[in-house]
């Protein structure tokens, strides 16, 4: 069969505005359109003449029943009659709920420990077969290295450069206070993260909660509420919904969570002593989620633990034995606590007071109140006493240098929570009250202790002068019975009380 093409042209088909963009026919009995699927039509094709070195030139006829094509010289009739659009058949479609991705942190928490296993698995294998080798190979292989030294050096100072290129390009200024950090971890991440945390406190805490009617839950409430308020011009506070939890325990504490899920304990409502201080508490923890403290810690710890694994590797290659290779990977872990992990997180304690304290600020809360919380704090684990930790062992600073800071704070947070058209504060100071209450305590406290100490020399002094008998007198009939110090000994006390 003799191969005849015609290529149609886009033609527009009267008024119904279909189109037929390219209908190339090739001798047989197909149709194909494009891009749209193949159009069934009835072809009927009329030829009276063909020759394969023929170039059809013509007229073009459109009516709503046919197309046709005729040549000038008569040679070439070609129809397509009944042309009808195509009808597309109806799909029903059927999609299934998307799934949640797991965020990066949390699969990085994930394969932390397995990261130090591949590291250990790793450094004791290349020290295995180090010890396995002859000293003839051992003595090559130091050559070998020697040789290429230059090379081994370009290579540690390529990896250098790669290291330093991805702390440029990660670095991020953060929210209020315009620190520069590295953020490995977006707050889009954390914000999933913080979703599942939140599920996993909540079905942790569901016999605990609090309902909603509760006095405490609607005092926390209305707190956290007026510090989003008042600080709508912050738009990490401003784009969260902040949903209020209490948990019945006596644990104090309180914390906020990135998407705004806030968890706080009734041992911390009664550990706060007024409505300002309660401020102050929640400005704190609210400053954790905005500035995105958790996504900064997380980063930071994530690179201190990647460069940490080559120092893995090397100690589990280069100890000879097992034992020493388990004491040099304590002593790592605790340097790398020591030297990074606790000193940031009271780094990131230390930011959170200072915008807490001007978040509550804004609030129009007495910040003078704040340096005396954690003086409270400070009296109240002496009186439980409980051991004070030295400050470079902990994750916090000290109570006493979280007063220190804030005191430096208050003036400037004072002169902010002017610009805030906030009612005047009384002219008591707060910290003052507290410092003459403290004092007031020590002194009782004192006596108190002075007179126990005067109680115990004169009941020694009564027990010298006044011997109990050794054999009681026998009491005749009529007589009054002999109590001598016994009477005297139990009296004492009563009389330094009554002086």
């Amino acid at each position: 069969m003799e191969r005849m093409c015609i290529r149609l042209a886009k033609l527009d088909i009267s008024s119904t505005l279909t189109t037929l963009k390219v209908i190339r026919w090739c001798g047989q009995r197909h149709v194909h359109s494009r891009p749209s699927v193949s159009v069934p039509a009835r072809v009927d094709l009329i030829r009276t003449y063909s020759s394969s070195s023929l170039k059809p030139r013509g007229s073009v006829t459109v009516s709503p029943s046919h197309v046709c094509l005729r040549s000038r010289s008569g040679l070439l009739n070609t129809c397509l009659t009944a042309f009808k659009p195509p009808v597309q058949p109806a799909h029903e479609f059927h999609t299934s709920g998307r799934l949640r991705a797991v965020p990066a942190p949390f699969i990085w928490l994930l394969l932390k420990p397995l990261q130090k296993l591949v590291a250990i698995i790793l450094g004791r294998s290349i020290r295995k077969w180090w010890l396995a080798l002859p000293p003839n190979k051992k003595q090559l292989f130091r050559e070998w290295t020697w040789r290429r030294r230059w090379h081994l050096a370009g290579s540690g100072a390529g990896l250098l450069f790669f290291i330093s290129l991805f702390f440029l390009t990660h670095l991020d200024e953060s929210p209020v206070t315009g620190r520069t950090r590295l953020l490995v971890f977006s707050r889009e991440n954390f914000m999933e993260l913080a979703q599942f945390t939140a599920e996993g406190y909540l079905e942790e805490f569901k016999e605990a909660l609090i309902p909603a009617s509760d006095p405490r839950h609607q005092v926390v409430e209305r707190v956290v509420q007026h510090l989003a308020q008042r600080n709508q011009d912050i738009a990490e506070i401003s784009s969260v919904s902040w949903n209020v939890h209490v948990v019945d325990g006596p644990t104090i504490n309180a914390f906020i969570l990135p998407n705004g899920e806030v968890f706080i304990f009734t041992g911390m409502l009664e550990a706060v002593a007024d409505i300002h201080q309660l401020t102050f508490i929640m400005g704190h923890e609210m400053a954790h989620a905005l500035i995105g403290h958790a996504a900064e810690q997380a980063s930071l710890s994530h690179v201190v633990e990647l460069l940490s694994l080559i120092l893995l590797t090397a100690i589990w290659a280069i100890c000879p034995r097992d034992s020493l290779a388990v004491l040099g990977q304590w002593i790592q872990g605790k340097l790398v606590q020591f030297l990074f992990d606790r000193p940031f997180s009271r780094k990131l304690e230390a930011e959170a007071d200072q915008v807490g304290l001007q978040l509550a600020a804004k609030a129009c809360a007495d910040v003078r109140a704040g340096p005396v919380f954690w003086q409270q704090m400070e009296i109240s684990d002496q009186l439980r006493g409980e051991p004070t930790i030295p400050e470079w062992l902990s994750t916090h600073p000290s109570h006493q240098n979280r007063v220190r800071q804030l005191d430096r704070l208050v003036p400037e947070a004072l002169e902010l929570r002017a610009h805030c058209d906030c009612p005047a504060l009384p002219t008591a100071d707060p910290r003052i009250i507290f410092s003459q209450s403290v004092r007031l305590l020590l002194e009782n406290a004192k006596k108190q202790e002075i007179i126990e100490e005067e109680e115990k020399k004169e009941k020694e002094r009564a027990r010298v002068i006044l011997p109990l008998p050794l054999i009681p007198p026998v009491p005749t009939q009529g007589s009054q019975p002999q109590l001598g110090g016994v009477l005297a000994t139990s009296t004492l006390p009563q009389t330094l009380l009554n002086k």
